[in-house]
């Protein structure tokens, strides 16, 4: 092992944290023994010792660890170039991969009410242990419940506690996997030989990849580790130790992105309605930046807020434009928002949704409406419902949030965005009380403009953010509830 390699592996981990250590080890899993899964460096050095290409392993790794910034910033290499070293061939498990994108997609609560369920399954001891939806899976692969040919089991479990979106994944998954000839799986040993006769050839397309110079080690991250849905496929490794040997690129109709049009200048409306004063201003610097037209209004009242919905949502500059996007800052009293009147009837969430539904608004029609509500919940309302059930397939989730949630209807139409957060209204008589989930979102909505990652992905790191500043101050505590029926990604850039 050179002392470049374990400068490299020292950087990577360096930047790690405990949660991403976790996963970098279930998806190292197959490559190295258990006992040396509590020291990440011996790890990764055990994993590469088994590697032809080492630089390639960690490429992969790092790109399904979604840190992107390593790839850049450790390997000298960027994102799209190493997306293109892996469509030739991959060396984690396509099973693993699924499975640890699936945790970051399980909530605290999705954990609670699956460990509820495993109590006759898993011993007391082990169930107690288990931190995370990857600790689950590692005790049932353990018990030989569950593995990459069989996970009937975990699909159960997923629907039993309402995790449809997850197990229609799984089913994707055990459909895609069922449909491949036994042929074209071919063992590890196989395919490394394979690589190296293959990497004599002349190849279409080659990128140098090469290590940084050893450099004093960074103690920075980025702010926001980015997530990317992708979908995989294993096929043959084919790289030369220098230089990756790369199949010609498949026709832009095959690889191309679906997404939403952004082209149009302005973007399209952005509606922020500020009740309570504090930081509406920055979300209007915000949006200005990435493109949109800001109409910015403070201190209204319920009725005002109404009148206001109405007017924006028959404006004829939607059919001209890309998207709308809402923003609402104000008290709330269980599922209605207060305006500076807060001892009349609110508005109902719900409601501010329906005014941009395709029948109020069909400007806007097939275009993506995306809304981010912060309320603060007044001290007399301390009444939560449960979630509404809903259908499989009707939507995605995406928070470590879920519980104790007001009755909100998951959106019906597509094209929506629904991300809500809320907290105790006593963080306003703070002074310079600033949102956690505000500053988050505008954060990570910059990252995201910067490097073109779209905004379920974004909301990913606003989740981990929030989920932080919970564990380090529960008595301060935010709750998020996002929903979408998104048809494709939006990228606000």
């Amino acid at each position: 092992m050179s002392l470049t390699m374990q400068h490299v592996i020292n950087q990577i981990v360096e930047e790690l944290s405990p949660e991403e250590c976790k996963r970098l080890s279930y998806l190292c899993r197959e490559f190295h023994s258990e006992q040396c899964t509590t020291n990440i460096k011996e790890m990764l050095l055990s994993c590469i010792d088994q590697e032809q290409q080492p630089q390639h392993f960690l490429i992969e790794l790092m790109l399904r660890m979604r840190r992107y910034d390593l790839l850049y910033k450790v390997l000298g290499i960027r994102r799209k170039d190493a997306e293109l070293c892996l469509e030739n061939g991959c060396a984690l498990s396509e099973y693993r991969v699924l499975m640890a994108d699936l945790s970051e997609d399980f909530g605290s609560d999705d954990l609670h009410s699956l460990i509820f369920l495993l109590r006759g399954t898993l011993p007391k001891e082990k169930v107690e242990k288990c931190e995370c939806f990857l600790d689950v899976v590692v005790e049932l692969e353990k018990l030989d419940q569950i593995s990459s040919t069989r996970m009937n089991v975990m699909e159960k479990y997923l629907i039993d506690i309402h995790r449809v979106d997850l197990a229609k994944r799984l089913s994707q998954y055990q459909n895609k996997a069922g449909t491949q000839s036994p042929a074209t799986v071919k063992p590890r040993d196989e395919r490394q030989s394979q690589c190296r006769a293959a990497s004599t050839c002349k190849p279409a397309h080659t990128i140098s990849i090469t290590f940084p110079p050893a450099a004093p080690l960074s103690h920075t991250s980025a702010a926001f580790p980015p997530t990317l849905g992708c979908t995989r496929k294993p096929t043959t490794a084919c790289i030369n130790k220098e230089l990756p040997c790369l199949s010609p690129r498949r026709p832009r109709e095959q690889w191309q992105e679906d997404v939403y049009r952004m082209q149009c200048e302005p973007r399209g409306l952005c509606l922020i309605i500020d009740c309570v004063g504090n930081e509406g201003a920055h979300l209007e610097q915000l949006f200005s930046k990435l493109h949109f037209r800001v109409i910015h209004h403070m201190l209204l009242s319920v009725r005002d807020i109404r009148s206001c919905l109405y007017h924006i949502s028959r404006q004829t500059e939607h059919s001209n434009m890309d998207a709308f996007i809402c923003c609402v800052i104000s008290r709330s009293r269980s599922s209605q928002l207060l305006g500076t009147d807060i001892n009349t009837p609110g508005i109902d969430l719900n409601n501010i949704r329906q005014f941009f539904m395709p029948e109020s608004c069909p400007g806007l029609t097939g275009k993506p409406k995306l809304f981010f509500i912060q309320s603060y919940e007044t001290s007399e309302s301390s009444n939560f419902i449960g979630f509404t059930d809903y259908q499989a397939g009707e939507l995605e989730t995406d928070s470590p949030f879920q519980y104790r949630f007001r009755r909100e209807v998951v959106p019906e139409d597509a094209d929506v965005f629904w991300s809500h957060c809320w907290t105790n209204d006593k963080q306003l008589e703070e002074n310079n009380h600033h949102s956690v989930y505000l500053q988050s979102l505008q954060e990570a909505l910059l990252d995201g403009q910067k490097r073109r990652i779209h905004l379920v992905d974004l909301h990913m790191a606003v989740n981990r953010v929030v989920y932080a500043h919970n564990n380090s101050q529960p008595g301060l505590t935010y709750h998020i509830n996002l929903r979408h029926t998104l048809r494709k990604n939006v990228y606000l850039t």
